[in-house]
C-alpha cells in the first residue's frame, strides 16, 4: 500500500496476509475468529497500520512480503497439505522455505503440470474466481480417438454433469498449434526440493498421437475434464496443464519450481 494509514477493508487485509479468499475472510469474521484492537471484528470493517488485528488470537502483521511460485507437479502427488492414503503431497518436494504457501486451485493426483502457489490471497482470488475468466490449457490423451460429433458437442454445446453443464474447447493436437504470445514463467529455476532429484529429471519427450488433444477452459470444477469425457464414454489417460492465465509451463522440469512475478 502506498499509504499505510489509508483505511482498507478488513477482509481484503486478511485475504492478502493469510492467503484466504475474500469469502473465507468474511466467514472468519462472522465466526468471531478475528479481533481488531481487542474487540470482535464486524463485516465491512476497515483498518489501518495502527490497528492491531488478530486471527485465532495470533497477531496478523500489517507488513508482509508476498511470494508467488510456479511448480511442475508430477503425477502421483496431491495438492493438499495432508497425504491422501499412499499418495504423498507436493509439500514434501517443495523447498522448506515455501511450504507455508497455499496452492492456487488444484490438480488431482493423477494429473501433472503447472500449479501456482502464493501467500497472497487477493492474487489467488483473481486467478480462480470465475468472473475473471482465467484461461487454463491442458494437454490430454484419451483411451481412444474422440468422435467428431463428441468433439463438437463439448466445444459448442457442452455436456451435462451432476453439477451443471460443462463446456470447453477441444482441439486435436494435429489440427492447430498451442496458444501464441503467452508470457513464460521460467524466470529462474530453483534447485529440486527435499529428496534430491526426487520426481524431477528430464521431462518426457512429447509425441502427438491420434488420441492427443488440447483442452482450453476458463472454469475449474473438480475433475471437470475427466468427468466430461467419462460422460461420453472416454477415459482420460493423461492430463497435463501447460498454462494458467498468462503463466506458461515452458521447459520447467517435473518436481521443480520457479519464482514468478504477479
Amino acid at each position: 500500500m502506498d499509504n499505510n494509514h489509508q483505511p482498507i477493508r478488513l477482509n481484503k487485509f486478511l485475504a492478502e496476509r493469510l492467503g484466504l479468499s475474500r469469502r473465507e475472510a468474511d466467514d472468519a469474521i462472522v465466526a468471531g475468529k478475528v479481533t481488531v484492537d481487542g474487540k470482535i471484528a464486524v463485516l465491512g470493517g476497515r483498518i489501518d497500520k495502527s490497528s492491531k488485528v488478530c486471527y485465532n488470537t495470533k497477531i496478523v502483521p500489517f507488513d508482509t512480503e508476498f511470494l508467488y511460485l510456479a511448480m511442475n507437479k508430477p503425477v502421483g502427488y496431491v495438492c493438499s497439505r495432508r497425504a491422501q492414503g499412499d499418495a504423498p503431497t507436493i509439500y514434501e518436494i517443495l523447498p522448506k522455505e515455501y511450504t507455508k504457501l497455499k496452492t492456487v486451485g488444484r490438480l488431482d493426483k493423477d494429473s501433472s503440470g503447472l500449479i501456482l502457489l502464493t501467500n497472497d490471497g487477493d492474487f489467488a482470488y483473481q486467478m480462480t474466481h470465475p468472473k475473471f475468466h482465467k484461461e487454463k490449457i491442458y494437454e490430454i490423451e484419451l483411451d481412444r480417438p474422440l468422435e467428431p460429433l463428441h468433439q463438437q458437442m463439448i466445444s459448442d454445446y457442452g455436456v451435462m454433469l451432476d453439477d451443471g453443464p460443462s463446456k470447453f474447447t477441444v482441439i486435436r493436437n494435429s489440427e492447430a498449434p498451442l496458444s501464441k504470445g503467452v508470457r513464460s514463467l521460467a524466470r529462474r529455476e530453483l534447485a529440486p526440493a527435499a529428496h534430491g532429484d526426487g520426481p524431477a529429471g528430464r521431462a518426457p519427450r512429447k509425441t502427438v498421437s491420434h488420441c492427443s488433444y488440447t483442452v482450453i477452459l476458463s472454469e475449474g470444477r473438480n475433475r471437470q475434464i475427466r468427468r466430461t469425457f467419462a460422460a461420453l464414454g472416454y477415459k482420460v489417460v493423461s492430463l497435463h496443464r501447460v498454462q494458467f492465465g498468462k503463466y506458461q509451463l515452458t521447459d520447467l522440469q517435473p518436481g521443480k519450481c520457479v519464482i514468478i512475478k504477479p
